[in-house]
């Protein structure tokens, strides 16, 4: 196998990294957030109201009528060069429900491919993809459900694997749009074939629960997101245990109430949307299990914050979004949208 090819299997494949979590299954950027306002809130929210496209790439049940005819482009880019992206449009029948369709992908770039003895034999890239048809319909006024189908198809140099995953998800959204509540589970499936044969490896099955609250008389939008909920335990062994390896940075042993809230507060998100202005939007997010996993103790800094704003400018949406994950970068999410029916309108009449 090519040196290079090795060194990108180990880091996107299988391992696991202490003391992150993650790293246990395949298809990985299945979990990254697409969209510039979904980042700048955290990372992880699936309880929004509204008609922004985006939202569904995380919660099928939010797709709805008011979405259609409306198209998306995201772009972000990642650490080494590594950038992806998701497009997605949508449509609805009176009948039938809500129909989206959309393409997820991530280009992790060219790489110089090397025989074992170090002599160069030319270039390879790597790149994953995954095809989203969605479908939604309300139950009454207040409660939708939905479904995404996601076949994936990941391609390292002459390495393939394809695979099938599903997002089932149910919402509730008050008839003010103040209040959002949801559930999903997200990526059901399994991998159809291995890149090199051997074990399949499981997809990032991922369990979600969140709420939203716009006040009534005041500018500001709460989240809250607890995920991971099909794994109770995301601390790593050694603080599990009570013992004390320095990542506390701590002389004691923690106590029970602080490994609890600890590993309690690995599950939250929260973000916070503040609205000026009709079309300008505020977004800040806050992700503690990133902060407590990528965290340099001995360094202050903003890992585990995001920021970010969306403009809506005539028939046209802008959202930009930074988190930052390390002291070493952070990564930087735009979003556009449009509705093609209004536009269409525009330009013709």
């Amino acid at each position: 196998m090519k040196e290079s090819l090795k060194i990108l299997l180990l880091l996107f494949a299988s391992i696991q990294l202490y003391p992150q979590t993650g790293g246990t299954s395949t298809y990985q950027f299945l979990t990254l957030p697409v969209s510039g306002r979904i980042a700048s809130l955290g990372g992880k929210m699936i309880a929004v109201p509204g008609n922004d496209l985006n939202l569904v790439f995380s919660n099928p049940s939010l797709l709805n009528k008011e979405m259609d005819n409306e198209l998306v482009f995201n772009y972000s880019g990642y650490f080494a060069d590594i950038r992806y992206g998701y497009v997605a449009y949508s449509h609805s029948f009176n009948k039938l429900g809500n129909f989206a369709i959309g393409i997820h992908f991530i280009d992790y770039g060219e790489f110089t491919a090397a025989d074992p003895t170090g002599i160069i034999t030319g270039k390879f890239r790597a790149a994953e993809h995954a095809f989203q048809l969605t479908w939604s319909i309300p139950l009454d006024s207040t409660i939708s459900v939905g479904v995404s189908l996601k076949p994936v198809i990941s391609t390292f140099e002459r390495y393939q694997s394809t695979g099938i995953a599903a997002d089932i998800g149910i919402s509730y959204i008050s008839s003010n749009q103040l209040f959002a509540a949801s559930l999903t589970i997200s990526n059901i499936g399994r991998q159809i074939s291995t890149y090199y044969g051997g074990d399949h490896e499981p997809l990032p099955f991922e369990v979600q629960l969140a709420v939203s609250n716009k006040l009534e008389h005041a500018p500001f939008r709460f989240f809250f997101t607890a995920h991971s909920l099909q794994n109770y335990d995301l601390l790593p062994p050694e603080e599990n245990n009570g013992s004390d390896n320095g990542y506390y940075n701590s002389e004691r042993e923690p106590s029970g109430i602080e490994i609890f809230s600890d590993n309690l507060m690995r599950h939250m998100v929260m973000g916070l949307e503040f609205i000026p202005l009709e079309n300008f939007f505020l977004r800040f997010g806050y992700n503690y299990q990133r902060r407590k996993e990528l965290l340099i103790p001995t360094r202050i800094s903003t890992v585990g914050f995001s920021w970010g704003f969306g403009l809506k400018i005539s028939k046209f949406r802008l959202s930009y979004g930074r988190a930052t994950y390390h002291l070493a970068g952070a990564t930087n999410h735009f979003s556009f949208s449009t509705n093609m029916g209004n536009l269409y309108q525009k330009i013709f009449n």
